[in-house]
């Protein structure tokens, strides 16, 4: 099993689709549906066996939850902030303009 190449909070943007987000969940191995996978076009399609990435997504249109693998995502240096609606839930933005994931309370 391959390690993580990126992490949870770090903002990257896909290779080759005009999109970028925030990571908030990494599969270690893909572990969708069948189904979605074998609906990506066969020129496009990424291997099973490397990391996929759940990010909170945004294109010029509007934000979205994305699942991407390691192979199509690049590290994000434009510095622009992510707008999702769903950040703030997830994730404290540091002053350095990095996103943290929020500690969960424990009772």
């Amino acid at each position: 099993m391959k390690t993580a190449k990126f992490a949870i909070g770090q903002v990257v943007r896909h290779r080759l689709f005009p999109f970028r987000g925030i990571i908030f969940d990494v599969d270690p191995q893909f572990a969708n549906t069948d189904e979605w996978y074998e609906a990506i076009p066969a020129d496009v399609r990424p291997r099973k066996d490397q990391p996929f990435y759940h990010l909170l997504a945004e294109n010029s249109e509007t934000e979205y939850i994305a699942y991407v693998s390691e192979q199509n995502l690049l590290e994000d240096q434009s510095g622009e902030p992510v707008r999702h609606p769903q950040i703030k839930e997830m994730f404290d933005k540091r002053p350095d303009g990095r996103y943290e994931p929020k500690r969960q309370s424990r009772h």
